[in-house]
Formats: C-alpha cells, sequence, structure tokens
C-alpha cells in the first residue's frame, strides 16, 4: 500500500478536502485504484451531533457514518463509496484504546498516548486502507489521508506523532507527504509572501514530518523566483511547488494539479513510475470548460435557515451543480431563511420579510432542504404553499417532505393544527410522528441512518420515469421523525400520492403533486449520492422542470441522465465549441499532445496571469473556443 498524505498550515479552510480529492482524481486518471481517509482531530466519535453552524453538514455514508463533510467530496470526486471508518477521529481513536485496555488487552501496562494512542491510530489506518470503495475485488493501490486542522493545533499532536512513526515504519517509497499552504498577495503591491508558508514548513518538520510537495494557495500563479525562495527555505524541489491558485470551478483543480505535473512528484515519491499511465482527464476538462461557458441562468430558491453558511448544504449544492450542468444551464441559488418569510418577521422587518418574498416569487424552482429543530419551519411551509399553489417546481427533502405534507393537510384538508410532533407534541392531526424504534435519550447515531431501499408503489409517476423505471432505488437516510401511516389514506383521497414506500408499505418514502409540473418531497437525502456527470435523478427532474425541460419525452426516455451527461460537452449551449467537438477537432488537438503543449509551456498559465483569458459572462471572449 501507497500512501499520501494531505496536511496543511497557516490558516484553516484553504481547501485540503478539495485538494486531497483531486490527487486522488489524478492518480485515478494514471490508471490506479485509490482510496481516502479523513483524520479529524476533535473527542467526538462521528460528526452526527454537530450543529451545521460549526461544521458544516454531515455526510451520511451508506453504512450509516456520520462524518465530515470532506468525505463527501472524496466520494464525488473518486465515484467510490466510503465506509464510516474511513473518518478517523480522536474520539473514536480514544475510545478503541479504552475499550482495549477494560478488556485488559495490555496486560496490566500503563496506557499512554505514546504508544498506545499512536499504534491504535496506525493500525487504523492500515487497516481500513486495505477496505476496498470502488466496487472491485482486493485492496487499492494509494491511500490518500487528508490530516484535518492546521499545523501547530495541540490536538492534532498525537496525530502528527503517529504520522511521523508512520513513515518511517511503511519506509521511503512509500509514503509522500503534500503540504498545502498559503501564499497571500499584498494588494498594494501585489507582491507574493513566502514567510508564513516557511513559517509553517518549519513547524512541520519540527515535528517530525518533511513534506515533497509543497501546494500553495494563492489567487494567482505563483512567479518563478517566489518558487525558488520557498524551495530553498522549506527544503522542497521548485519543480514540486504547485500553485493552486484560484479557479473559477473546482473541477480545474485536478487539471491544475496535471499541468503542473504534481502526478509525476508523487509517482516518483511512491515509486510508482513505472506502474502508472499519462493521467487521462478528457472527461474532467470538457465538464470544467463546459460549466465554465454557461451563460442562461436557472434561478433556485433554496428555503432553509443555515443559509449564511453554503457549507451546511454543500452536498445539495453540489448536486444542483451536477444536474445545472447536464440541463446546459447557469446555476443561480438564491438563499431564502425561511424565518425572513414568516409573519413575525413582516411586523418586526418588513424591507426584510419582502426581499424574502421576491426572492421566492422570481424563482425558477424551489427546493426546502433537511433540517431539525422548529425555528423557519412556518417559512418554509409558506414555501411549500407558493410552490404548490403557483405550480413552481419543487423538491423537499427530508424535512422538506415532511413539511410539504403539513401545507398539504392544513391546506386542503383544512386541518388547521395539522403539524409534526416534533413541534407539537399535542397535535390532534399528527402528520409527522417519531419513529417507533427511536431513541429519545441518547442523541448520536440513534436515527434512521444510511441505505435504506425504497420501492415504487406507482410506477407511471416523475420519479419513478427520472429514476429510469427501476421498480426500487436504495438511497441514504437520516431522520428520526416520518410521515405518520394512520394519515396516509386521508391525504392521498385528498390528491396527495406516496409513489414511494419501504418494504413494509407503512414507511412514507417519496411523495408527489399528480397535476403539478413538478412537486417531489422524499424523506431521505437524494444529494449524497450525485456524481459530477452522473446527477441525482430527482435533482435532475427539478433542474429540467425548473428550465422547462421536463417534457414527456424526457421522462419516457430510462437513459435519459446518462445520455444527457454524455452530450453534454458537445451541447455548450449552442457555442462554437459544440462545431468543434462534433467534427473531431478539439478532440484531436488532445491527442495528438498540442493543447498539452500549450500548457506545459507555460502558455495559458501566463494568459492567466495577464488577463488574455479572462472569464466574463460565462464566455472565455472567445480564446477557448
Amino acid at each position: 500500500m501507497k500512501y499520501v498524505l494531505v496536511t496543511g498550515g497557516v490558516v484553516s479552510g484553504l481547501g485540503k478536502g478539495v485538494t486531497a480529492s483531486s490527487i486522488g482524481v489524478v492518480l485515478k486518471a494514471c490508471g490506479l485504484r485509490v482510496t481516502s481517509i479523513k483524520i479529524d482531530p476533535y473527542l467526538n466519535t462521528d460528526a452526527g451531533t454537530m450543529s451545521p453552524f460549526e461544521h458544516g453538514e454531515v455526510f451520511v455514508l451508506d453504512d450509516g457514518g456520520e462524518v465530515d463533510l470532506d468525505l463527501g467530496n472524496y466520494e464525488r470526486f473518486l465515484d467510490i463509496k466510503l465506509t464510516r471508518d474511513n473518518n478517523i477521529t480522536t474520539g473514536k481513536i480514544y475510545q478503541s484504546v479504552i475499550d482495549k485496555e477494560r478488556r485488559g488487552d495490555y496486560l496490566g501496562k500503563t496506557v499512554q498516548v505514546v504508544p498506545h494512542i499512536t499504534d491504535a491510530i496506525q493500525e487504523w489506518i492500515e487497516r481500513v486502507a486495505m477496505i476496498p470503495v470502488d466496487g472491485k475485488e482486493g485492496p487499492a493501490d494509494v491511500c490518500v489521508i487528508e490530516l484535518g486542522g492546521t499545523i501547530g493545533d495541540i490536538e492534532s499532536m498525537p496525530f502528527i506523532e503517529a504520522l511521523g512513526q508512520f513513515s518511517y515504519r511503511v519506509g521511503a517509497g512509500n509514503f509522500c507527504l503534500v503540504h498545502v499552504s498559503l501564499v497571500p498577495v499584498l494588494n498594494v503591491v501585489g507582491e507574493q509572501k513566502t514567510k508564513p508558508t516557511q513559517h509553517s514548513v518549519r513547524g512541520l518538520r519540527g515535528l517530525g514530518l518533511t513534506p515533497n510537495i509543497l501546494a500553495c494557495r494563492s489567487t494567482e500563479a505563483l512567479d518563478e523566483n517566489v518558487k525558488e525562495k520557498l524551495s530553498q527555505f522549506c527544503h522542497v524541489p521548485a519543480g514540486n511547488i504547485i500553485t493552486l491558485y484560484d479557479v473559477s470551478n473546482i473541477w480545474h483543480i485536478p487539471l491544475l494539479l496535471r499541468d503542473q505535473k504534481a502526478h509525476e512528484a508523487i509517482l516518483k515519491g511512491l515509486n510508482l513510475q513505472g506502474v502508472a499511465v499519462e493521467p487521462n482527464l478528457e472527461e474532467w476538462t470538457e465538464r470544467a470548460g463546459c460549466c465554465d461557458m454557461l451563460n442562461e441562468p436557472v434561478r433556485i430558491a433554496m428555503v432553509g435557515k443555515y443559509t449564511g453558511l453554503s457549507d451546511s448544504y454543500l452536498s445539495v449544492l453540489k448536486a444542483l451543480l451536477h444536474a445545472s450542468v447536464v440541463c446546459q444551464k447557469k446555476l443561480v441559488v438564491d438563499w431564502v431563511p425561511s424565518c425572513d418569510l414568516e409573519d413575525e418577521t413582516a411586523k418586526e422587518a418588513p424591507d426584510v420579510h419582502k426581499a424574502a418574498w421576491n426572492l421566492l416569487k422570481g424563482a425558477d424552482g424551489v427546493l426546502v432542504p433537511g433540517g431539525f429543530g422548529d425555528r423557519g419551519v412556518q417559512g418554509k411551509i409558506l414555501a411549500a404553499k407558493y410552490a404548490r399553489e403557483n405550480r413552481i417546481p419543487f423538491l423537499g427533502i427530508c424535512l422538506g417532505m415532511q413539511i410539504a405534507v403539513i401545507e398539504f393537510a392544513r391546506s386542503v384538508l383544512g386541518l388547521q393544527d395539522a403539524n409534526s410532533t416534533e413541534f407539537d407534541s399535542k397535535t390532534s392531526n399528527p402528520c409527522v410522528i417519531f419513529m417507533p424504534e427511536g431513541s429519545k435519550t441518547h442523541m448520536g447515531g440513534t436515527m434512521r441512518l444510511g441505505s435504506r431501499r425504497t420501492y415504487f408503489h406507482v410506477t407511471d409517476c416523475k420519479s419513478a420515469k427520472l429514476y429510469g423505471n427501476v421498480s426500487y432505488v436504495d438511497e441514504r437516510h437520516r431522520h428520526r421523525y416520518e410521515v405518520n401511516p394512520d394519515m396516509v389514506a386521508q391525504l392521498e383521497n385528498a390528491g396527495l400520492s406516496f409513489v414511494g414506500k419501504d418494504k413494509t408499505g407503512q414507511r412514507m418514502e417519496i411523495v408527489e403533486l399528480p397535476n403539478h409540473p413538478y412537486f417531489v418531497g422524499v424523506q431521505f437525502h437524494p444529494e449524497f449520492k450525485s456524481r459530477p456527470g452522473r446527477p441525482s435523478a430527482l435533482f435532475l427532474g427539478l433542474l429540467a422542470a425548473a428550465s422547462g425541460q421536463l417534457a414527456e419525452s424526457f421522462l419516457d426516455n430510462p437513459n435519459h441522465v446518462q445520455k444527457a451527461a454524455t452530450t453534454m460537452s458537445i451541447k455548450c449551449n449552442g457555442r462554437s465549441t459544440r462545431k468543434a467537438h462534433q467534427n473531431g477537432s478539439v478532440l484531436k488537438a488532445h491527442q495528438n499532445g498540442s493543447v498539452m503543449k500549450v500548457h506545459q509551456n507555460g502558455g495559458v498559465m501566463k494568459a492567466h496571469k495577464n488577463g488574455t483569458v479572462k472569464l466574463t459572462n460565462g464566455s472565455v471572449n472567445g480564446v477557448y473556443a
């Protein structure tokens, strides 16, 4: 097994997760099998009880693991299925060591951070790295490990010590360290400052780890003299210093790594030069370029209570983006705080209330994502009511589905006190109830979690057609409350249709409003399995409906998602690149290496720096075409 460790320095939030994912993409494009591990040095055993305000979204895996959002990046970029053990936390490590101590596994020895904690970390990494995650037999070739936090953090120290020991243990040629650091640019003079990175690398070396590669985050490509300076003071070859400068979308990051030959440095460090092939990233190149060229907007109103932090809905945003690219529309997300739609806000802050409603009314589609707690619920109900009554495409996820059912019961059935027992335990019309097997005393890991099967009980519906006319789908869940089965008949008699249910027929999984352009609610979270080039079927349905493309011909083609994705690169909104792709000139340019040579000799990089290739309004001033 070969290991690539990604660490971060200077400041947090530099994009280590995207960098680690992109490294995996390039190595996979070299013909290698890749797996990933994320280390989070906090005491929580998982991310399940952590607030989205503090930690971003909780990503859910097939096995029910509630993990860090970076594992979502790994799954999307590498198209793999990870396990809960691919996310290591301090809490998990300490819990495993304490369990061993209680069993007497240490034979009476004093249990200490070194060697017991550090050994446990190394053993965990070696064990999990061997688990296949790509659907093939046997272990992967390379394990990419991301160490969360910033070098110098107290809580990271046991992991730093363990990884230092680990690099020595696996030996030279099996371990490569990529350090992601910041090279700030002083706006006054435009000078790229290396001192923060120098200090960060010095601290890393002082802790027993020496970087093989520097991945420098900056607003623009590093000057050669800056690379030479970093090389001199950080003891890293200039050729191993990579610039991850700001780009228009994150799909460009693997291309930046490839163009600067990061894969060659990694392969050399891992003694894989004779095994790997030249990276083939044509699909990524087409997707990144096509995404930049989209200019016809489709506006989606995201109605939630964490709208100030996009990381709280990261997978939802990515699923929307995947679908918008296939639909050839430029995604515009209008953040609508659900509280601002409520009547109380109209009294206290009328301008805020009016602005929120203007955003909602100006949207082509409405999405109400999942959430917990009663704050802002009334605003979500109002958003669902507006979308239903005005025939605006609507997708409700988890709580979003539940509030759609509550709104229907109130408005159509006339049950004014209809509610969820989560928000009103004494309601006489409980549309949504607590799951019978749920726990009310323990928060972590007690929800209905992970991949569960949903069977289509109505086959002639939009959801079934979008999924390709299959009889069932497997999607990931995370919830404690569900639609009350005792009220289903009453709701369906009034016009609501529960088209998808679990195997018992008692759990409502998918709800639709038949005579509506697109009104769908799902108890599961389809965003977690959406992939670039293979978007979630229900998100694709929302974007297609919002952009006027959800015709019967679209729904009646079981392979519409795959066909739409494969033709994405030759459509590009009817621009000149369409002809270039169709007649093969762009493909030939890639094959004969002329495009590659332009990147290699720095022409494109120089063009970026001097402003020749400047993205404006989704076009590239004719240069790309």
